[in-house]
């Protein structure tokens, strides 16, 4: 059952949840997940180069550990195991909570770069060839924080209801969210993206991305 009261969402948004957030044309998926597995079957070798690279450099410049293993919340709410290349020292078992800012003073020389170009997120091709993930999708949200979310920002759980992406409509528009309106705005972005599907929209997502990506201003 939905954790939401439509009647209490202002108009504007109650539009963005009738209809179509469950139905979208089956030949949009088939093709969509068919670009998800080859787009990232092309990716691999540049993963595994990336990963043999790091290895070299952490020592010097990010030490520790290549990956980083995060629960986060999935399709239809359920939990899943996300990978990044690591970009910032070990937080020595601290829990961030759902607003706490950004802890920039752990994130290293190395991994400031990896954050900036979007490249600490290419290990979720791994994700999208499970399964778990497409390439274009509502942002996945680490566990413990998508459960308060669902608790406290109406419609919140309307956006599992496909696959999360690795970057999507609220990421290239909204960017990182450090409050409950930032977040319900990327909720509002999420809806309107499930709600109009098509490959000339995830062609839009993408290429905003790859500028993200070559011009460093990713976060």
């Amino acid at each position: 059952m939905p954790d939401y009261d439509y009647a209490a969402l202002p108009p504007t948004t109650q539009v963005l949840f009738q209809g179509r957030t469950s139905g979208r044309p089956v030949g949009f998926l088939v093709v969509k997940r068919g670009m998800d597995i080859g787009i990232s079957l092309l990716l691999v070798p540049v993963l595994a180069g990336l990963a043999v690279l790091l290895l070299i450099l952490n020592p010097v410049l990010n030490r520790g550990p290549v990956l980083f293993v995060q629960i986060r919340m999935g399709q239809g709410c359920k939990p899943f195991v996300a990978y990044k290349f690591r970009s910032m020292t070990p937080n020595l078992g601290k829990t961030r909570r759902p607003f706490d800012p950004v802890e920039n003073s752990r994130i290293t020389r190395l991994g400031c770069l990896l954050r900036r170009s979007r490249i600490d997120e290419l290990p979720q091709i791994i994700n999208v060839l499970k399964g778990e993930m497409s390439l274009i999708g509502p942002r996945p949200d680490y566990i413990h924080h998508a459960r308060h979310y669902r608790r406290h920002i109406p419609g919140y759980r309307a956006r599992h209801r496909v696959r999360p992406g690795i970057s999507g409509l609220a990421q290239v528009e909204v960017g990182y969210a450090h409050s409950s309106d930032a977040v319900a705005a990327k909720v509002r972005a999420d809806i309107r993206y499930i709600n109009n599907p098509g490959l000339v929209q995830e062609a839009r997502i993408f290429c905003r991305t790859v500028q993200t990506v070559f011009t460093l201003k990713g976060r």
